[in-house]
């Protein structure tokens, strides 16, 4: 069992997170977050961290990567490989289970398939060395080096610039790479019917805004957060955040907002899918079972 580790995705609203803390308090295991959002402390209900999933028969089961950085603070896959490092080799070292649990594709994918990421410092004189090339060029140019991982790096050009200065850099010093240790991988999927996903994200939104996700954002923005960083967290805050400064009604940020959510459970099926189609099994499981249930088929397939 020491070097293996068992990851749980899926669509939001398919009730990961309590699957997984219900088969770590099974398995004498700790959950580690895969959510690029989760990360940042004071964001709770905005991004769904569901804490109480992980208190459950009277114990509490410890989580990572959850909490572990202020919302001004950037970050990364980058990032995320070492955080995932040192927690992975925290938890195996005790003896105990790893469980990686999200809905962050990249961030998932980039364990299971054991990507090599590296960073780089802003470069002034790179970036302006680039300025005389056009955005196809500069795509084609980031395409040379390999399929693209994330293909939002080529949505904006800042995004290329970006991507293309962190893989070049990369060219140039192997040594910043992340490199995982080793694991063995058994990787689980929540899934639903289209309907019963839409239904759930609804009735999900609805018990957010009542339990203060607006008053979460705003406080935010009190304590000076800048409304631009906090739009581009995306979803609940962005939507919020245009309400919060008069870009919109509270009618028209309910509407887009659920509209948002359910494209993003799409994009995030066709993450995993591609994730299948280059190669990783995922056992899936029908998310409509209650949790107990689910948990008895990962437990009895391990």
């Amino acid at each position: 069992m020491s070097n293996r580790l068992i990851t749980i995705l899926g669509p939001t609203a398919t009730g990961k997170t309590a699957l997984a803390a219900e088969v770590a308090w099974r398995l004498d295991g700790e959950v580690i977050s895969a959510d690029s959002r989760q990360v940042f402390r004071g964001m709770d209900l905005g991004t769904g961290k569901d804490l109480a999933d992980y208190d459950l028969h009277g114990v509490h089961v410890p989580y990572h990567l959850i909490d572990i950085c202020d919302p001004r603070e950037e970050y990364s896959a980058y990032r995320f490989m070492g955080d995932f490092t040192r927690a992975f080799l925290d938890i195996t070292s005790r003896g105990r289970q790893p469980i990686l649990c999200g809905g962050t594709g990249l961030y998932v994918d980039a364990v299971v398939r054991g990507y090599r990421l590296s960073d780089a410092p802003v470069d002034p004189v790179y970036r302006a060395s680039l300025e005389p090339y056009s955005d196809e060029e500069l795509t084609e140019r980031l395409a040379s080096y390999g399929p693209l991982h994330n293909h939002t790096d080529t949505e904006t050009r800042e995004r290329l610039v970006r991507a293309l200065e962190i893989v070049e850099y990369g060219q140039a010093h192997p040594e910043a790479y992340r490199h995982l240790p080793p694991m063995e991988h058994v990787v689980f999927g929540t899934r639903l019917e289209r309907q019963q996903v839409i239904d759930r994200i609804e009735r999900r939104l609805r018990r957010r805004l009542d339990e203060g996700m607006t008053a979460e954002v705003q406080r935010l923005l009190d304590e000076g957060v800048p409304p631009e960083r906090l739009m581009r967290f995306g979803l609940e805050y962005r939507h919020v955040t245009r309400f919060l400064t008069h870009q919109c009604t509270e009618e028209e940020m309910f509407r887009d907002l659920f509209t948002d959510i359910r494209r993003f459970a799409k994009r995030q099926m066709t993450w995993f899918r591609r994730m299948e189609r280059n190669g990783v099994v995922i056992h899936w499981l029908d998310a409509s079972q209650p949790v107990a249930v689910m948990a008895d088929e990962v437990v009895a397939s391990l």
